[in-house]
């Protein structure tokens, strides 16, 4: 009866012991966000690829601080650095094509991530603010990309600065200056470099700090799920379930990422980014890294250069503006017919605007283009608050 006794001491005095632990601030946010955080139990595998995206830019920061000790911001010295990473620096080739094809993998899973939330509906309310911040890490993560694919300073690194930057001069009144700023000088040089090269390092740990806001505000009022209902009354802890259930998604990440590293580490590079720099030589055709063609295709559809910058924006306030003209009250497609068929179209649109964007400026491609683009607005400004309605409409037309 003693030993009985004294068990149940030591068991309610391990169990105190460990909630005091978990008491702990560190240790308790732990355990609030990534532990004991409870979570719909029916959220299938889309739903993992926040968690690899996070995983993502985690690769990028760490392999980035290590790149950026031998890098150095110089038009004459960037390419050559570059190479002096990849041949003479010991694991060099490994950090680099892990850099290089982590940002093709962040832009993937971010990418998926955000077209599981336009068909679930998980951008309407109450989670708008949280659909707002993962609008702005989208755009950190553009302007990082495109900073950091200038700094090898290769062919398609100088003509991208050049076409990118230049666009800045329809700003009214100011552009001209504007563009002047941007490259510190009259022409691309080394403070263009040396800014591009400071922001590029800076822009990851905002992306960083905008991802803890993003997941606060997701936590606040609670995950979505398939069904689109509130799910209050049937969720689980996140771990252990979804914890493994993620670690399936992120086997696949690995296995994928490790391939292109190992096998094909220039597999989605334009091969002109392998030659030196030259003002003096245009290339034949100035293409961007593949997670730019959507928004590249869209600016070069619009045969004035003005109007083509205005769409380009237009797309970014069409994703900001989405939780507001939104008018479905279901938010998941599987229960909205119209909807799910105008997704799809809309996946579509994005695979033909990239597909698009790849190809030269010609006939029928512009044609091509210019019909996705349409398409591309259509969907936001059209589809998306029409279709709410009209399937409303229906909906309680059959029910009565």
């Amino acid at each position: 009866m003693f030993i009985i006794e004294q068990s149940k001491t030591l068991s309610t005095s391990g169990v105190r012991k460990n909630l005091s632990v978990l008491k702990q601030p560190a240790l308790s946010v732990i355990n609030d966000h990534l532990i004991a955080y409870p979570t719909p139990s029916n959220l299938n595998y889309f739903w993992g690829f926040g968690s690899l995206a996070g995983i993502s830019l985690i690769i990028q920061i760490a392999t980035g601080v290590f790149l950026a000790c031998h890098y150095t911001p110089e038009v004459n010295l960037a390419f050559s650095s570059v190479e002096h990473i990849m041949r003479d620096v010991q694991g060099g080739f490994i950090l680099r094509y892990m850099h290089a094809n982590g940002a093709s993998m962040f832009f993937t899973v971010t990418m998926v991530h955000m077209l599981r939330s336009l068909y679930y509906g998980s951008y309407q309310a109450p989670r708008e603010a949280v659909w707002c911040v993962g609008v702005v890490i989208l755009l950190l993560m553009v302007a990082t990309a495109f900073m950091g694919y200038s700094l090898p300073f290769g062919q398609q690194s100088l003509w991208g600065i050049s076409v990118i930057t230049s666009l800045f001069s329809v700003v009214p009144f100011v552009g001209t200056e504007l563009v002047q700023w941007l490259w510190g000088g009259f022409s691309v040089n080394n403070a263009t470099l040396n800014r591009f090269f400071s922001l590029h390092y800076l822009l990851p740990f905002l992306i960083a700090g905008a991802s803890i806001v993003h997941i606060a505000a997701l936590h606040h009022k609670g995950s979505n799920n398939p069904l689109g209902i509130n799910a209050s009354a049937d969720k689980i802890n996140f771990y252990p379930y979804l914890v493994y259930k993620d670690r399936v998604g992120l086997l696949l990440f690995a296995i994928i990422f490790s391939v292109l590293v190992w096998f094909a580490p220039n597999l989605l590079a334009h091969p002109d980014n392998n030659i030196p720099a030259n003002s003096l030589v245009t290339p034949l055709s100035i293409v961007p890294e593949w997670y730019f063609l959507i928004v590249y295709c869209i600016l070069r559809s619009i045969p004035n250069k003005t109007g083509g910058v205005l769409a380009i924006g237009l797309v970014f306030v069409a994703l900001l503006a989405l939780p507001f003209i939104a008018t479905s009250p279901i938010r998941s497609s599987n229960f909205r017919p119209y909807h799910r068929k105008a997704f799809y179209l809309f996946v579509s649109a994005c695979f033909v605007l990239s597909w698009a964007g790849s190809k030269p400026v010609e006939q029928p491609y512009i044609f091509i283009g210019q019909t996705a683009t349409l398409y591309f607005f259509f969907y936001f400004f059209v589809l998306v608050p029409v279709l709410g309605r009209l399937e409303y409409y229906l909906l309680t037309r059959n029910n009565n």
